[in-house]
């Protein structure tokens, strides 16, 4: 971790180094230098320059000397604001540090680990051995007094550190092979936690000792002769229990700065770090919203603040699962302090995770611009690359991540998965060596070795790594991957289609009848079926319908006027994200934030074209009806009071003809998008005055071919789509059949759902045209062949 000394030592050499004429000042032409200096891979322009220099100056106007320019000072809080990086630009100017001040630092750093009841040293020594923050003048100490207690502090924690250690209690783990958080962890002067986390023993002897004289000083602090003392004392006891990762004592101390003044940001911040590190995102995410408050109601004297404070409020609410939320306060940081690089990587990266891949990759490309080593923006931009497509440049931009970073688990994972994605099976096992390399527990990336070395043919190796996973967890998944192997030994398919021999033939949609009309047509199960995995990634289908008709009656929505004048319930994006939080509150974040991303990809993204931000929560509701759990006739139900719930339609029993039609064409476009996009385009009837019945409604949602018909066949998917047919496996993928069994008449081999679906046969079935049977069970399999079995025998003579 960079101290103190060697960090406000580095930039006063930055700022030597560029302060030609020695006045004290970087002019515009002397921080032009240093810009271009500390960013020798990037080639600006005079416009670009201009923009970075005008933006410092607007920013730090009072830290601007006259004609001199950007003081000292102004520069070392540029970096503290995150706007550059010390250790990095340093690096790359090739400037060292003068030997004489690094070791007055580490002199200082022994004298003060005597005894509480040594002597102490002169001021300058106190400030030279303790942490960056204490000497800040907006964030350090203040009283005498508190210097004593932080002394006392530094070596109750240092004889807890040597205990624990000394008894092999202290432990770390090394995260550097992670994505980092990003995260602005201070308020001005930086001390980013280390790479290596401390997990300090919690319920021993030692520290029981260690809270009990911890608590002594807390007192002592308590016991000062005035109100700001006491905070003063409680602020630097929490900073230095937070150095040392003693994350909950430390909590304690900041909410006791926070009890003594209430309006301060700097408490409320700093509890929020704490509660952040210590997974509690909700208290985190109260207590940022506490410090922004503070700031927005302080004036100008926390206004440089506000970029931090957005910054951890949107990594906090990530933590919660509210990604588009995130993406406010992100863009709010970037667009206070534009080179906050950080803030752009963190909100591409946001806006990655709910889909929004063009908006995602213009973020990414900015935060790399400003600090071209940042792995982890490289590492999501290949993400969104590859997710718009751009599969050539996004292996490039993974392997540039992977260069700068190459134990970068997350850039090697993904990169596995592209090559999968591009059948390229032999790279991809090599990538998913290398991440279990890092993280030899990797389940996921043994799984993906496995299959990826199926696809390359090498059955043997891909058998072994099936079972490594095995040993990692029991999930079914892998039972099921186990088995399917198996099958494949047995008929000796290689799944590339390999032994001369295509595993499958594709026939065409009319080659494919039905017996009976229970079984369903391949289209429409085809239709169907994407529903259902949108139903299943979003867990809508968990939710019972009546709580949107709850939440239409509980909650108020402002009415608000569209472009074309017509009132309307419409919210923002970060709002609806709220309410979806609501319904689906038992998902874990990271299940949400998958959630809201299909959701936004799929429902938000046609209903907002025009890109406003905003959605008309009436038909919002409307098309969620569909896919919630209940009855069909209550889901229809639902639909048709959330239109009339729209204030168009409000307080009448009937809808308007315009906005049925307009509806049943959303449902179409989004849920059979291949039908109703192009219908979406040309709605028919908008001067249509006339009124629909909830009768009248039902028939037009019933419609199979202008409705949305469909909704029989997802009822059947939804409660049979985790059968199993006992021994049965699909003729074609080779997988155990689960859900519905499409058995062909003549020939009496079997297809999974989505075999059927996709109109895939064995080639060893080739017929002019195929018959399928359809079971939902194995019992009405048993059931129909005893029946044949009555038919045949009574036709005996």
């Amino acid at each position: 971790m960079t101290t103190r000394g060697s960090r406000s030592e580095k930039v006063k050499r930055i700022f030597q180094q560029f302060d030609g004429n020695r006045d004290g000042g970087l002019n515009r032409e002397e921080m032009a230098a240093l810009v271009v200096a500390v960013n020798p891979r990037v080639k600006f322009s005079d416009e670009q320059i201009n923009a970075i220099l005008d933006e410092v100056f607007r920013t730090y106007g009072e830290f601007i000397d006259g004609e001199k320019g950007l003081t000292y000072d102004g520069l070392l809080r540029t970096y503290d604001d995150g706007a550059g990086d010390v250790d990095r630009d340093f690096d790359a100017l090739g400037l060292e540090l003068n030997s004489e001040d690094s070791m007055g630092v580490m002199v200082a750093s022994e004298a003060s680990s005597s005894s509480i009841v040594d002597e102490r040293a002169i001021d300058s020594q106190k400030k030279q051995r303790t942490a960056a923050w204490a000497v800040s003048p907006n964030h350090g100490i203040v009283f005498d007094d508190t210097w004593k207690i932080v002394d006392d502090l530094e070596i109750l924690v240092k004889r807890l550190k040597s205990k624990q250690a000394k008894d092999g209690k202290l432990k770390g783990d090394n995260f550097d092979a992670y994505s980092d958080a990003g995260w602005s962890r201070e308020l001005g002067p930086s001390a980013e936690l280390s790479d290596k986390r401390v997990f300090w023993e919690e319920s021993g002897h030692d520290y029981a000792v260690f809270v009990k004289e911890l608590g002594v000083l807390r007192n002592r602090a308590d016991g000062a002769r005035s109100r700001e003392e006491a905070f003063d004392g409680h602020m630097a006891i929490g900073r230095v229990l937070y150095e040392h990762q003693l994350f909950k004592e430390a909590l304690v101390s900041f909410k006791r700065a926070c009890e003594l003044q209430p309006m301060d940001v700097r408490p409320h911040f700093r509890a929020g770090n704490c509660f952040y590190v210590l997974g509690k995102y909700r208290e985190a995410k109260e207590e940022f919203l506490l410090a922004l408050e503070a700031a927005e109601t302080g004036g100008n004297q926390w206004a440089y603040l506000l970029p931090q404070i957005y910054v951890n409020l949107g990594i906090a609410l990530e933590g919660e699962g509210m990604v588009l939320s995130a993406c406010e306060y992100y863009r709010e940081a970037a667009i206070l302090c534009p080179t906050h690089f950080r803030a752009l990587k963190l909100l591409g990266s946001a806006l990655f995770g709910v889909g929004e891949y063009r908006a995602a990759v213009k973020a990414l490309e900015e935060a790399i611009f400003m600090k071209p080593d940042y792995a982890d923006a490289h590492c999501d931009l290949a993400s969104a690359l590859h997710a718009m497509g751009e599969d050539e440049r996004a292996i490039e931009v993974f392997q540039k991540a992977i260069d700068l970073k190459p134990g970068h688990v997350d850039a090697l994972y993904n990169l596995g998965g592209l090559y999968m994605d591009l059948g390229r099976f032999q790279r991809a096992s090599e990538m998913y060596t290398r991440v279990l390399a890092v993280w030899p527990n990797h389940w996921r990336a043994q799984l993906n070795k496995a299959v990826s070395l199926l696809g390359a043919g090498e059955t043997e190796e891909a058998k072994k790594a099936l079972k490594e996973a095995l040993k990692m967890t029991n999930r079914v998944e892998l039972h099921d991957a186990v088995f399917h192997m198996k099958q494949l030994q047995k008929k000796k398919v290689k799944p590339n289609g390999g032994n001369g021999e295509a595993a499958f033939v594709i026939v065409e949609p009319s080659k494919f009848k039905t017996s009976g009309d229970k079984t369903t047509l391949r289209q429409d199960l085809a239709n169907a079926l994407q529903i259902r995995a949108f139903q299943k990634i979003t867990r809508l289908s968990r939710c019972d319908v009546e709580l949107l008709k709850k939440e239409m009656r509980e909650n108020d929505v402002p009415v608000s006027y569209s472009g074309g004048g017509l009132p309307q319930k419409s919210i923002r994006k970060p709002n609806l994200e709220e309410i979806l939080r609501k319904l689906l509150n038992f998902l874990k974040p990271e299940t949400f934030q998958g959630a809201v991303k299909a959701i936004n990809e799929r429902i938000l993204s046609v209903m907002d074209e025009t890109g406003s931000g905003r959605v008309d929560l009436g038909m919002f509701y409307a098309i969620l009806a569909p896919i919630f759990s209940g009855s069909p006739e209550k889901r229809k139900r639902v639909a048709f009071d959330a239109l009339l719930w729209r204030p168009v339609n409000e307080g009448n029993s009937q809808v308007k003809k315009v906005d049925a039609v307009t509806y049943i064409k959303f449902l179409r476009a989004i849920y059979l998008p291949s039908h109703g996009v192009s219908e979406l385009m040309e709605i028919h009837g908008e001067t249509d005055s006339s009124m629909v019945s909830f009768s009248e409604f039902l028939v037009m949602f019933d419609d199979p071919d202008w409705g949305f018909g469909i909704m029989s066949t997802l009822v059947k998917l939804e409660t049979g789509d985790r059968n199993r047919h006992g021994r049965h496996v699909c003729s074609v993928c080779r997988y155990p059949i689960i859900g519905s069994r499409f058995k062909e008449v003549k020939a009496h081999f079997s297809l999974c759902n989505q075999c059927y679906s996709e109109g895939k046969v064995p080639p060893s079935f080739r017929q002019e045209e195929y018959k399928f049977k359809e079971y939902g069970s194995e019992s009405e399999a048993v059931k129909d062949k005893c029946t044949c079995f009555s038919l045949q025998s009574n036709n005996d003579p």
